[in-house]
């Protein structure tokens, strides 16, 4: 049998020449709106319109373009030198452990915060956690946090995460190399471009920037962070969680995965913060992909889609927690009733995982920087900023969604009027007093597609009845701002009005 590598990688030049939209597995479709790629042909309607992916204003495009590679490749070698960053390894040395990876991380969001005239303050968010199966002995925990107060709405808050702790095959190692390049010093790269390029900046909601420690040991860091917000009753649209997203060109290598970054959105069945009640409601109405995670993620695929040319890249949405029977920080947040996503590259080399560092029978194994694509982690960068920088200067999500029991529901009595008697859908919503708030959308699609559709322009009303039958198509509520920035979408729940 010849072996097809030789083929491959001659053909290698050749795909990368080409545009990789057009490549295999690419989801952009050249001729067709965003969201409509596959929309099969039922249910027909003309309600609305095909639906335009939002587009990055001049600010945000100016935005985009300040992350910096080489930026991104001295955190990440940076991170790495420490040698170990293990949650139990020495936080007094200067020079090696976690101790000195957090002091650096500090000292480096703190040269930022000076750039925001104020604006932003950095703290460590700390505790001592007790021992258990993972900690040997009582150790500090500690979060660096980095807080860019919002101009309008503060209490509405957005958090991007990445861990900067490490580890090797015996989680309880805590002496021995752990580089942790790619998991997660990538993730904590990508939360400190952030930080640095949005100091300068005034956004309308909090935006919160956090490299977050015991994720490792049972994501012991990111708890802390997010029930810490929780008791604040900081209001949390949406936590953004990079980890490991360094690298696109793992095996098997496809040209299109060096522009794709997974994102995986939780339904509300596990890991959320739902009620028996809720769960089995949605289940009854068919709502288990439309979660607030999901919903998310939708979002931040349809901002990705629209800034496709200035980041570079694509979302691949996966309808899971995260990978198959794994998890991480977002999952904190998830628990505290908060919408949470994960980022991670197209495909996992675990060769560079969890290793300890050595050539054995040729093969080099561990999580070093040679296997690092800085270029790949700065579009991830690049992905996570357009879309929360869109999400804290949007309106606030409409609350207390709702559809209607009684509208488009067979009669329940000989009086029962006509016009109830059809197959239209009415939903209601409270408007609030969300100053950037100027209208609303309803957006839908055919309930076994993955994206938004169709959207309908509804002005700054709290109902709408629609010529559109609930049993096919997923709805969702948005709000719009002034300059046309809008808030993720929200599911309806049923109610008997």
């Amino acid at each position: 049998m010849i072996s097809p590598i030789p083929l491959l990688v001659s053909l290698l030049p050749l795909a990368s020449s080409q545009a990789w939209t057009t490549l295999p597995g690419a989801t952009f479709c050249t001729n067709e709106a965003f969201g409509s790629c596959t929309t099969a042909s039922w249910p027909v309607s003309n309600v609305g319109k095909p639906l335009q992916a939002q587009q990055p204003d001049a600010d945000l495009k100016a935005m985009i373009a300040q992350v910096d590679p080489k930026r991104v490749q001295n955190i990440v070698t940076t991170l790495a030198n420490f040698g170990t960053r293990h949650t139990l390894s020495n936080q007094t040395d200067p020079k090696r452990g976690i101790g000195a990876a957090r002091n650096w991380i500090m000292s480096q969001m703190e040269g930022f915060a000076k750039t925001s005239k104020g604006n932003m303050a950095v703290e460590l968010n700390s505790y001592i956690q007790p021992i258990s199966s993972t900690i040997l002995f009582p150790t500090n925990i500690s979060n660096v946090v980095a807080t860019l107060k919002g101009s309008s709405d503060p209490n509405r808050a957005y958090v991007v995460t990445g861990h900067y702790d490490s580890r090797r095959i015996d989680i309880l190692d805590y002496t021995g190399d752990a580089p942790g390049a790619d998991d997660d010093a990538t993730g904590v790269a990508v939360v400190m471009e952030l930080a640095r390029i949005c100091a300068t900046k005034r956004p309308a909601a909090t935006m919160i920037f956090a490299a977050v420690a015991g994720e490792e040991q049972n994501l012991y860091g990111s708890n802390h962070l997010a029930q810490t917000l929780k008791n604040a009753s900081v209001n949390v649209e949406g936590n953004w969680n990079n980890d490991i997203v360094g690298t696109g060109s793992s095996q098997p290598f496809e040209p299109v995965n060096d522009y794709t970054i997974r994102l995986f959105g939780a339904s509300l069945v596990y890991p959320n913060a739902s009620s028996a009640a809720l769960i089995q409601e949605t289940g009854i109405i068919g709502g288990e992909n439309d979660s607030p995670a999901r919903n998310l993620g939708r979002f931040i695929s349809e901002i990705t889609a629209g800034a496709a040319k200035y980041v570079n890249m694509q979302v691949a949405l996966i309808y899971r927690p995260d990978r198959y029977l794994r998890g991480g920080d977002h999952e904190s947040f998830l628990t505290a009733g908060f919408p949470a996503v994960r980022f991670t590259e197209a495909v996992e080399d675990f060769k560079h995982q969890h290793q300890d560092p050595r050539t054995q029978n040729g093969t080099v194994y561990g999580d070093l920087i040679e296997f690092v694509d800085f270029e790949y982690t700065t579009r991830v960068a690049r992905v996570n900023l357009a879309s929360m920088w869109s999400a804290a200067n949007a309106p606030a999500m409409p609350v207390n969604v709702t559809i209607s029991e009684v509208t488009g529901f067979p009669a329940d009595s000989e009086s029962t009027p006509l016009e109830e008697l059809s197959n239209d859908t009415k939903l209601r919503w409270a408007t609030g007093n969300d100053p950037l708030a100027v209208g609303y959308e309803l957006v839908y699609r055919p309930s076994g597609m993955l994206q938004w559709t169709h959207y309908l322009s509804l002005g700054m009303v709290d109902e709408i009845t629609v010529p559109l039958g609930k049993d096919n198509v997923q709805f969702g509520i948005r709000a719009v701002g002034k300059d046309g920035m809008k808030s993720p979408a929200v599911f309806p729940l049923p109610t008997d009005s």
